[in-house]
């Protein structure tokens, strides 16, 4: 037998021989990297008041790292099967642990935090990776092209642009993009030829985002519906709020130097508004009773017209033209108000009441 046949027989036999590990002893090892899972998911969850559960299903595997890179920092962002979650949430005690666990499928990512939820939901929602798009898949956005050189050697390709109507030229051997172009809309449907244009200028034309699956804070679950806030309408209806809170404070006087200030104004434009309406003339109240007497003047004026219209040409037409329209927008009201009422029976102006009026007006 050959020397080298032999040891080769010799090295088998001592394998054979060697003890093999137990079932046992691989079972207690897996149990043990278990255990290790469930206290690091136990000090997360110790540690900080929200857990995110991101569902990422799907979603390739960089993502996950381009998340945790945005939120380094400021979240702990680590994948952990549902099962030694819960365990983990268990031996916790923490509250509504069922109601969590039937978010517990699939692929989860989980974001551990001390941002309330509301306030990782929003950073969350401005997170987006871009990514290639699959033939067939639609675009979610307009994808624009800028002038520049391509690495690109003309060929087949010049035809693809031709068809995306991107105008090139051919420069020092290679492709120029001589102007920009949008080769694709939102809601166009990636085509072979498209994806190739795609690949070989290095666009990512697809954008992901995180999914938020629950957010989980003291003990209170947060879906995603509730996590969604419109900014905008909150800071109108803050505004609103505070305008009506200062406003019911100048009315009751508060005694704030703001408060005040608007208090002494309202009460200031109120009396010398019940002084013009008495005729107490002052240096105060004297444009005001001019423009009163004016108004009512104006509006004397506007039903003479009427039985006389010669008295147009002497009036301001614009004044009349707006106590005409406040005249038909009164009757309106009023014709809305008495439909189901009999029409009053209409009075004629006398000659007597017309002459007053003239004088007044007129002098």
């Amino acid at each position: 037998m050959k020397a080298s046949i032999k040891r080769e027989l010799e090295r088998l036999l001592k394998v054979y021989k060697s003890p093999q590990p137990s079932s046992e002893v691989s079972y207690s090892k897996a149990k043990l990297e278990k255990r290790k899972v469930v206290d690091e998911a136990k000090k997360y969850l110790s540690s900080y008041r929200t857990l995110v559960l991101l569902n990422v299903d799907g979603v390739p595997a960089r993502f996950g790292i381009y998340i945790r890179r945005r939120l380094d920092g400021i979240a702990i962002v680590k994948m952990f099967k549902g099962r030694l979650l819960r365990l983990a949430m268990e031996e916790l005690k923490l509250r509504n642990i069922n109601e969590f666990s039937k978010y517990l499928t699939g692929q989860n990512l989980a974001i551990f935090t001390n941002m309330n939820a509301f306030e990782i939901a929003f950073l969350l929602n401005k997170i987006s990776m871009p990514v290639k798009a699959r033939i067939g898949e639609k675009i979610d956005s307009e994808i624009r092209v800028p002038p520049m050189q391509t690495d690109l050697k003309p060929g087949p390709i010049m035809s693809l642009f031709g068809k995306l109507k991107v105008p090139i030229q051919v420069r020092d051997g290679v492709i120029w993009i001589v102007k920009e172009s949008v080769i694709a809309k939102p809601g166009d449907i990636v085509t072979p030829e498209l994806a190739s244009v795609f690949t070989r200028l290095g666009i990512d034309p697809k954008l992901i985002r995180p999914t938020i699956k629950v957010a989980y804070e003291e003990g209170l679950i947060l879906t995603p519906d509730k996590l969604t806030v419109d900014i905008d309408s909150i800071k109108q209806e803050l505004g609103r709020g505070v305008l009506d809170a200062f406003n019911l404070a100048s009315e009751i006087v508060i005694p704030h130097p703001d408060v005040v200030k608007l208090s002494i104004t309202k009460a200031y434009n109120r009396a010398v508004k019940l002084a013009a309406e008495a005729g107490f003339v002052s240096k105060e109240t004297a444009l005001s009773i001019f423009n009163l007497a004016v108004s009512k003047a104006l509006a004397i004026a506007v039903v003479l017209t009427q039985k006389v219209p010669d008295l147009l040409q002497q009036l301001p037409i614009a004044a009349v033209a707006t106590q005409q329209q406040q005249s038909t927008v009164q009757q309106g009201r009023q014709q809305e108000v008495g439909k189901s009422e009999e029409k009053p029976e209409e009075k004629e102006v006398s000659e007597e009441q017309l002459a007053e009026g003239l004088s007044a007006l007129f002098g």
